[in-house]
């Protein structure tokens, strides 16, 4: 049977079961994610386009391994950072050039059977992508290097990172991980396929943080409208390195063209303090570091 406004009595008894569960104080319920379903653009309405994207790989080295899976989520947004609806989904499979390794197919559940005689078509990816003004991914640095290996569309892009560009452990939140977040957001959802993921991600980014009162996509596109700073820490002393890794610098080994160097990528507005350190803690003399300036347009790819 079903109620006048059309949701079935067993929908609305479980309901009633996980709000009083809920409110005892000593169960969290979680539900399971329910993609939303597509709308037709907005007219008239000041709205702009993003794309979710996450891939599944062969492999962790973008010069090396290969894309087996793309899933992207085309949405559009209000000027104050709401989700306003979902546009549509791209998901594509692509058969790699040497067997799925093992472990992969464990994390993901994706097999060469399921890939063999796939290719995604770029042109394809081209027009899904092209009128976004921004590709969102949940780990960007990771994501866009293989995304703009295989379509150049991606090199024009601005990128934000949902990992990293959200402070989530100043929002209440313990860590990171895409499904820890949405745990926290009551909902859970079949992890490690690429347009679930995103369809997750979604979910994450339309929760208003309490702690702005503002969704984690305005937070988001805040942080990716910024310039950020990478300082190379070049012939910093050996001795000094875990004082580096403890103030967040990275090691860039050199093989992919990149300086052989400690660095770190910090807010315009902390460059002096973090010349400072170098110069009164690394150094211990008057130094004049490698600069770079980094926008959403180049942040997180290869090219930077």
């Amino acid at each position: 049977m079903t109620h006048s406004d059309g949701v079935s009595e067993d929908v609305a008894a479980l309901a009633a079961m996980a709000d009083t569960l809920g409110r005892s104080g000593d169960y969290r319920v979680l539900q399971r994610l329910v993609p939303r379903l597509p709308i037709a653009p907005s007219v008239g309405q000041n709205t702009k386009t993003a794309i979710l994207l996450d891939t599944e790989t062969t492999g962790l080295d973008h010069r090396k391994d290969e894309i087996i899976e793309l899933g992207m989520v085309k949405f559009e947004y209000l000027p104050d950072g709401r989700i306003s609806g979902v546009w549509d989904a791209f998901s594509a499979f692509n058969e790699p050039s040497v067997p799925i390794p093992p472990e992969n197919t464990a994390l993901t559940g994706i097999t060469d059977d399921m890939v063999a005689g796939h290719k995604i078509d770029e042109a394809a990816v081209t027009t899904f992508v092209d009128d976004a003004v921004i590709v969102v991914a949940h780990n960007a640095g990771f994501d866009r290097k293989f995304a703009e290996r295989y379509w150049p569309i991606f090199q024009r892009k601005a990128w934000g990172c949902s990992a990293t560009e959200i402070e989530w452990r100043k929002h209440g939140f313990e860590g990171s991980r895409l499904g820890y977040l949405l745990n926290g957001a009551g909902l859970f959802h079949q992890a490690h396929r690429a347009v679930d993921d995103c369809h997750a991600l979604l979910e994450i980014l339309a929760f208003n943080l309490p702690t702005t009162g503002t969704s984690a996509l305005a937070v988001l596109l805040d942080r990716a409208r910024k310039k950020t700073m990478r300082l190379w820490a070049a012939q910093s002393p050996f001795e000094l390195k875990d004082a580096l890794k403890r103030r967040g610098y990275r090691w860039s080994d050199g093989s992919d063209g990149r300086p052989r160097s400690w660095y770190v990528d910090i807010d315009e507005s902390k460059l002096d303090e973090e010349l400072s350190f170098l110069r009164t803690e690394i150094y211990v003399r008057d130094v004049e570091p490698r600069l770079q300036t980094l926008t959403a347009f180049d942040r997180f790819s290869v090219r930077a």
